[in-house]
């Protein structure tokens, strides 16, 4: 489940068959949560992500995966017909980690091009990358970098345009094995002529094995 800005839920479930191969939906809805008048998204959004190459001492594990859901509002009423950041589409990720003094420290990688929101007619390839940092087993540092470069045609007067892409930060507290809980800071290069803050978000994930 994603908790996000205007009272917006998302919630996914996604299974892995094997090892490698994992699939599942997301759905949900602008202003779920709170006095305003939920707004639907339009369809399920799809998730499929398969392992091709496994991590090793010296080369990173890489994967490739389709992931159509998008973050923040859709923007259905809007000529883009679009979320606010655009989900990633098809993608590939290639994924290194390393022990330090403090925890496991994860490197991340990545090319994407979106193909259900292409109303704007920017389709171009984007790349994003990332990076987590464990203080202990408890908790860990996350950062991601969007360069956002499918999304250079944003109109949406709602949407917090980004100077440079969209810088994302957070902090995951893992209360078990199977249950963690993650508040993200978004946005954090937004556009001051825009906006005056960046989007505080909440998510909860929970991991069962069978």
């Amino acid at each position: 489940m994603h908790m996000q800005r205007e009272g917006g839920l998302t919630a996914a479930l996604a299974v892995g068959i094997s090892d490698r191969f994992m699939f599942g939906l997301s759905y949900g809805a602008s202003k779920l949560i709170g006095d305003d008048e939920p707004i639907p998204y339009p369809r399920p959004e799809v998730i499929f992500k398969y392992r091709i190459v496994d991590e090793s001492m010296v080369f990173p594990g890489i994967a490739i995966g389709i992931d159509t859901q998008g973050f923040g509002n859709y923007n259905e009423a809007d000529s883009l017909q679009r979320y606010d950041i655009k989900g990633y589409g098809a993608y590939l990720a290639a994924s290194k980690n390393w022990r330090t003094p403090l925890g496991n420290l994860g490197a991340h990688l990545g090319a994407n091009q979106n193909f259900t929101e292409t109303t704007d007619g920017d389709e171009d390839i984007n790349l994003f990358a990332g990076f987590d940092l464990e203080f202990n087993p408890e908790f860990s540092f996350l950062a991601e970098y969007n360069a956002a470069l499918n999304q250079n045609s944003m109109t949406a007067e709602s949407i917090a345009l980004s100077r440079g892409g969209y810088l994302n930060a957070g902090l995951r507290w893992s209360l078990f094995q199977n249950f963690h809980i993650e508040l993200h800071f978004k946005n954090l290069l937004f556009d001051d002529e825009k906006v005056s803050y960046f989007n505080r978000e909440l998510k909860v994930n929970y991991i069962e094995y069978f």
